[in-house]
């Protein structure tokens, strides 16, 4: 199993110096992936709920701090050589679709190919329209189209669409990317039509564990999430078999044993051999790009976590 990095661009992860240090140990370490996190702008008050922490609050909102996604993967392609580069996850709705089709194809070739398209149809309303993005409401429609969109432009000699959100014709785009056929597609999310996407869309799914409305925060959660995918691809007239599976761990792991409100314990927690029975357990139910969140408030610490998760369980899983 492959396992890689989640990083929000904010804190210590806004300075240039901190991100090259994280993201070259990162690959010295052992990860395989960096995936980073996705906003452009953050409202001042939202009346969302964030669907991924208890209290509702995106823990990115205290300070409003983010950096462009797609353009972080650019600098990381050129202060890194192997490892692979993950939106975690774009809001496809929130960029026109050639430039973000023009923006991904740019950071994989930098990259030597090595750029993974993470997309998500976004949840935060007050977003939308300070970008100038469609509709909040037509989100699911519009992401399903620009992703169609991006691959008629990655891969057609002359690309043309004339869609409902997306029109274009009489351009030429080039060059097309290093990786073939494209950029794989990694489709977050754990709703139903986040599924519906991945099995028609995706090469890979890409849920998260602490979806409030929607756990995934055990193997057998989790299990049974993928075979819900996989129905849907049946459905699609698709093989299970061609979509691929990531997953985002978001509980950053902690050497001191911590229970659950069921009194069991949680997951990532504990011992180097409890964590390490943990990621094969999410191994055996699919998984085989397991993410982790082990940024901390600064540096120092962030690079302690990162080194210590890499001796205990990335070298030795």
């Amino acid at each position: 199993m492959e396992f890689g990095l989640h990083i929000g661009t904010r804190g210590c992860m806004t300075d240039r110096g901190n991100v090259m240090r994280m993201a070259q140990a990162a690959e010295a370490q052992g990860y395989g992936i960096i995936g980073v996190a996705d906003h452009l702008i953050v409202p001042v008050r939202t009346d969302v709920r964030y669907p991924y922490t208890a209290d509702g609050i995106w823990p990115g909102a205290p300070t409003g701090e983010c950096l462009d996604a797609i353009a972080t993967l650019c600098f990381l392609a050129g202060c890194t050589d192997r490892i692979r580069l993950l939106t975690s996850v774009v809001v496809v709705p929130h960029r026109p679709p050639v430039l973000t089709a023009k923006l991904f194809l740019t950071a994989d070739v930098l990259s030597g190919g090595r750029v993974i398209a993470g997309v998500g149809a976004g949840w935060m309303k007050e977003e939308f329209p300070p970008l100038g993005a469609p509709p909040f409401e037509s989100r699911g429609a519009v992401t399903d189209e620009y992703i169609q969109a991006w691959k008629t432009l990655w891969t057609e000699e002359r690309p043309a669409m004339q869609g409902s959100f997306a029109q274009f014709e009489n351009v030429v785009f080039e060059p097309k990317p290093v990786s073939k056929p494209h950029p794989p597609i990694w489709v977050g999310g754990e709703s139903a039509p986040a599924l519906r996407r991945a099995a028609q869309l995706g090469d890979a799914w890409y849920p998260v564990s602490n979806n409030a409305q929607i756990l995934l925060d055990t193997p057998a959660k989790l299990k049974t999430g993928i075979e819900r995918l996989h129905r849907a691809a049946e459905k699609a007239g698709r093989d299970p078999a061609s979509i691929d599976i990531g997953f985002v761990w978001f509980k950053p792991p902690n050497w001191t044993e911590r229970k659950t409100p069921d009194g069991d314990r949680q997951l990532f927690t504990g011992s180097a051999d409890a964590m390490k029975e943990d990621a094969a357990s999410f191994q055996a139910v699919g998984v085989n790009h397991l993410i982790v969140y082990l940024q901390r408030p600064t540096i120092e610490q962030t690079l302690e976590t990162q080194q210590r998760f890499a001796e205990d369980v990335v070298r030795n899983s």
